[in-house]
């Protein structure tokens, strides 16, 4: 296993990187506790496309997230790392800051005149339009999400990064949630890459689907599918087939969860209307 133990290799401008590309990544090391959790990792990500990124506990997913965000500068590694300086970061969980209303949470750290206008039209697309008074207590688990999506689109990011962001959701909210970031996703075309344990949420959302194993990339699939995706889809199924095999998990051992899932997406067939 390579070990790469000096300073970090500086992070080229987004300017640098090929036309079309938001994110380019070549070699990238990272170390901890003396072992490459990244191992010569190599990842694109291009202008406006949805990455859905799964592996095994441990396999380096939320070090490849922290080192997008900058937020790994005392780690070990070298490689190359392309990204843009406008990144925004969604968490599990909201982080609202709770003495503040709605919108003074969404337009936090927002320069300009129109900062403000800007967090109503952001919080009125999550669907809480005339809620920017409110306080973050007032509102359930799912609505804080809505207002975490809302403060980080509002800055129109190039990249946006998510970290499991409906993980802690009951399943009806978390569908309702996938529709809504589709949505959004669409209009304010940001690359994403999202992190998740959830396979069936991978295919859901995402335009490709990467799989890390023991740092590096054990697979990278596109996912060929209408936005209107229905888990009984026959490439959907083979591709959550193969995806769940690669992770060790085998077909008998999803029944249960795959069951669940179909009754979720009958109950809430209109859901993506609802949150539009």
């Amino acid at each position: 296993m390579a070990t790469h133990l000096g300073r970090l290799n500086p992070v080229r401008h987004h300017n640098e990187a090929r036309a079309a590309t938001t994110v380019r990544i070549e070699g990238l090391v990272r170390t901890l506790g003396g072992r490459d959790v990244l191992n010569g990792l190599q990842l694109s990500i291009a202008e406006g496309e949805f990455v859905a990124l799964l592996g095994r506990s441990g396999s380096g997913k939320s070090t490849l997230l922290r080192a997008l965000a900058r937020l790994d500068h005392e780690v070990p590694g070298g490689g190359e790392l392309s990204a843009p300086d406008n990144v925004s970061v969604v968490f599990q969980d909201a982080r609202l800051l709770p003495w503040k209303r709605l919108l003074d949470n969404v337009v936090l750290g927002l320069d300009g005149p129109d900062a403000v206008e800007r967090g109503r039209t952001a919080l009125a697309e999550v669907g809480l339009e005339g809620r920017e008074r409110a306080w973050p207590i007032e509102l359930s688990g799912g609505e804080q999400q809505r207002v975490s999506l809302a403060r980080s689109l509002v800055r129109e990011p190039q990249l946006l990064l998510a970290d499991e962001p409906f993980g802690a959701l009951d399943a009806l909210t978390r569908i309702r949630m996938h529709g809504l970031l589709r949505q959004l996703c669409e209009r304010h075309r940001p690359a994403v890459l999202l992190v998740t344990h959830d396979v069936d949420e991978a295919i859901a959302l995402a335009d490709r689907v990467v799989l890390l194993e023991e740092g590096r990339i054990a697979l990278d699939l596109p996912v060929r599918l209408p936005v209107s995706r229905r888990r009984g889809d026959p490439e959907a199924a083979a591709l959550r087939e193969r995806l769940l095999r690669q992770l060790g998990v085998e077909a008998s051992e999803s029944v249960t969860e795959g069951a669940a899932a179909e009754e979720a997406q009958g109950v809430t067939a209109g859901a993506e209307r609802e949150a539009r």
